[in-house]
């Protein structure tokens, strides 16, 4: 993944791996921007007051084939703005975020929002409901209108050091991650019952022969993120699955393969 964040100056760095990294493979930055979309359906606005002030506000969204669909009031100063201005983005949080929250995921999709008419007004109207069941009680209104984003482009961050950008076609053609919001307990086990094994990965496919100890940190459809301590520091590295997971009960499997060729290696 390219990380286009510009010179890290002084920022710690992590010792390298001393051998190779197997399998690196990772979701793309537009993967990883269409999963942090649906695991969530609250943001923050960003439009354009009549003065020219940026204008921040809490907003609630649904996803319509991965566009932000919101639902607003003209009563409101985002309501009037997105009318007058349509160029508009949201900050997207990833829910359950780490102790530290720079350390967890979030992007920002921009655009500009337009009114949806005709049929995709109907599927609009269903995307933003079926995220925002309370939506219900006042889509109808008079007062208020529904907007579709439309995606020109995305800026994902996973933490310290991992960011990159995306185009809005890379966006929209992306899936979301069907393993990485709902592996939690998969992952808790791994540490607690099979630290043996994610050492042996490190080791022998992450890269670290050196490794004495290693955490999972994150688990998703191509493989594991672990945190690797070694006598150089602390590191982190990648274990890719042999083969992309479409569903999650096919983690088990995966990280038992995973485990069978670290040991052979």
């Amino acid at each position: 993944m390219t990380l286009d964040h510009g010179d890290p100056g002084d920022a710690p760095s992590m010792p390298g791996p001393l051998g190779p990294v197997v399998n690196p493979v990772r979701p793309s930055a537009a993967e990883e921007a269409r999963t942090v979309a649906a695991a969530t359906n609250i943001a923050t606005l960003a439009s354009s007051s009549e003065d020219g002030t940026p204008w921040a506000s809490f907003v609630t969204y649904g996803l319509l084939d991965g566009a932000p669909v919101l639902c607003v009031s003209r009563m409101a100063e985002h309501g009037r703005n997105l009318a007058a201005e349509p160029r508009a983005s949201l900050s997207i949080v990833a829910p359950e975020l780490p102790a530290d929250p720079l350390a967890g995921s979030r992007i920002t999709v921009a655009g500009v929002v337009e009114r949806p008419v005709d049929a995709e007004l109907a599927a609009a109207r269903e995307a933003h409901v079926a995220a925002v069941p309370a939506a219900r009680m006042y889509v109808d209104y008079s007062d208020f209108s529904l907007w579709v984003l439309r995606v020109r482009r995305v800026r994902w961050v996973g933490g310290y050091g991992r960011m990159d950008s995306a185009t809005g076609e890379e966006y929209l053609a992306a899936e979301p991650d069907p393993v990485a919001p709902v592996a939690a307990r998969a992952i808790a086990h791994l540490n607690d019952d099979h630290a043996d094994a994610l050492l042996s990965m490190a080791r022998v496919l992450g890269g670290y022969p050196d490794a004495t100890a290693a955490r999972c940190e994150r688990a998703d459809r191509y493989g594991l993120d672990l945190r690797v301590e070694s006598p150089r520091g602390v590191a982190r590295t990648r274990v890719g699955y042999p083969e992309r997971l479409d569903r999650v009960d096919g983690l088990r499997a995966a990280t038992v393969e995973l485990t069978r060729r670290a040991r052979e290696g």
